[in-house]
């Protein structure tokens, strides 16, 4: 009986340890497989476009509510379908020869993230554009199956508050808001 306390004893810590490093896993994104897309009300017509994710890393604990890393977007590789739309949004509207990035750093998230299947959380952090940060928090749904992990998110962006040039022209209006749709594609590592 005084074998199986001690190796119990010896043991437990391990069980312990090895239980912790479950909790803790990194997320990388797989850009060629993740999206941003984009809608912009005006007064003709909704424009629609996407851009690029350029890279993206997630460290996160299941255990306490933190999270670390960063998604990078490439300010410049915005598409809408129009290439003088597309020029202006890129230089006057984004400025991206001088902020070629647009990035969300995330610190920390409010609910639970199961380890397999689907998860709502709402993720905290700072939202970096045009140089500038501000404090943003998205609703995120994760779906986690083995090591293959999803996560997509819808937020707006009011990108003329923040102190970005409104593009609206005489009788062409748009709005001061931007609907932005995230999907994030990667894999989980211990």
């Amino acid at each position: 009986m005084k074998t199986f306390v001690r190796s119990f004893v010896v043991a437990l810590p391990l069980l312990f340890a090895s239980s912790l490093l479950a909790q803790h896993q990194t997320f990388t994104v797989s850009p060629e497989s993740s999206d941003v897309s984009f809608t912009l009300g005006g007064s003709d017509h909704g424009t629609h476009g996407t851009f690029h994710v350029k890279n993206g890393s997630i460290d996160f604990d299941r255990s306490a509510p933190q999270m670390s890393g960063s998604v990078v977007v490439a300010a410049g590789s915005g598409k809408t379908g129009n290439d003088s739309r597309d020029k202006k949004m890129t230089d006057t509207v984004l400025d991206a020869p001088h902020f070629a990035d647009v990035s969300f750093v995330p610190q920390s998230y409010q609910g639970m993230i199961t380890p397999t299947g689907d998860s709502t959380i709402q993720v905290t952090g700072t939202f970096t554009l045009h140089g500038t940060s501000h404090n943003l928090t998205v609703p995120m749904q994760i779906h986690i199956d083995g090591a293959n992990c999803t996560a997509k998110t819808h937020f707006i962006v009011p990108y003329v508050k923040w102190g970005l040039k409104d593009p609206s022209v005489f009788i062409l209006k748009v709005a001061k808001e931007v609907d932005v749709n995230l999907t994030l594609v990667g894999h989980l590592s211990n």
